[in-house]
């Protein structure tokens, strides 16, 4: 949409309770610590808020949500329209009983390593998984995020997300249209919670299966690096690891981009690698790995934004 349309909306129009910035500085979010600004960066207060906003937003002004930055590239151009993050108010976590058994709500921003914890210290079983999948509930949600043999598909009981029109939307875990890693909701709806089945267990087991994934991780993962998590998609019936060491890339770099050697799957940024940096050595992979096996990998991070710069430096009035 016209710029000028879009700044005279955001910067005169826009009725909110929650914080608006812009050319916000959001490369310090993401787990890649590199990247662009958001044109506008918007931290609604709470549901009523977000709602408002997409109800009033002119058409053609693009949105696009993001959580803790886990499992997501923003490009060195950064991300034009308004780019929105859920904070405190969507992060509730509570525990539920009634006649169709136990579940946990969580809110979007709910961190899934958080929601496995509070399932743990009540004796719940079922969501051990997500104590080793980063991020938050919201994407975990958008891309059916899975780990140690299961997946959001396998908990979901219900979820809520707000259309691209502010109209709340009730979803059951068959209208999620679950597949792997992705769902079929529409990318501009915005989750802001779901409902997971849990059952009764044994304590004791549930924290030793979580204090051995968190094991696992620690051992064959790097963890403790600025990384995005798992790199590309396994192909079905392969391993998207053992695929690009074949193709002879661990360790293969570009710029400060590398392969991790601890891990081929991810992409570490080791001091000073740019957005472009990382997705052109991921590129340079997926090549790699088609001609040396025929297979093409899929991209399991999410990049967003543009390569180079499209909106201009405003002051907020």
């Amino acid at each position: 949409m016209n710029s000028i349309t879009a700044h005279s909306f955001m910067d005169y129009g826009f009725q909110h309770k929650g914080r608006l910035t812009k050319n916000a500085k959001i490369a310090n979010n993401t787990w890649f610590q590199t990247g662009g600004c958001a044109e506008y960066l918007f931290k609604p207060k709470c549901t009523e808020d977000l709602e408002n906003f997409l109800t009033q937003k002119p058409n053609g002004l693009n949105h696009t949500v993001i959580g803790v930055g886990s499992n997501i590239l923003i490009r060195d151009g950064g991300i034009s329209g308004v780019t929105i993050r859920l904070l405190k108010d969507f992060s509730e976590i509570s525990i539920c009983k009634d006649d169709l058994g136990i579940s946990i709500n969580a809110g979007a921003a709910a961190l899934d390593s958080n929601v496995s914890k509070i399932a743990s210290s009540n004796g719940l079983e079922g969501l051990e998984f997500l104590s080793g999948v980063p991020g938050t509930i919201g994407g975990a949600l958008r891309m059916n995020a899975g780990a140690f043999g299961r997946e959001m598909s396998d908990v979901v009981i219900s979820a809520t997300a707000i259309s691209s029109d502010g109209t709340k939307k009730y979803l059951t875990n068959s209208e999620m249209g679950f597949s792997y890693r992705k769902c079929s909701i529409p990318e501009d709806w915005i989750f802001i919670e779901t409902s997971l089945r849990v059952i009764n267990g044994d304590p004791i087991l549930i924290k030793k299966r979580m204090t051995e994934i968190a094991n696992y991780r620690d051992q064959s993962q790097p963890i403790r690096t600025r990384t995005g998590g798992s790199t590309f998609k396994n192909p079905a019936g392969a391993k998207a690891w053992k695929l690009i060491e074949e193709a002879g890339c661990r360790g293969l770099q570009v710029g400060d981009a590398e392969i991790s050697k601890k891990h081929c799957n991810f992409i570490i940024n080791k001091k000073n690698a740019t957005a472009s940096d990382i997705e052109n050595l991921g590129e340079e992979v997926r090549s790699r790995v088609e001609k040396n096996s025929g297979i093409k990998l899929e991209w399991e991070i999410k990049r967003i934004g543009s390569r180079t710069r499209s909106f201009g430096e405003v002051n907020i009035k």
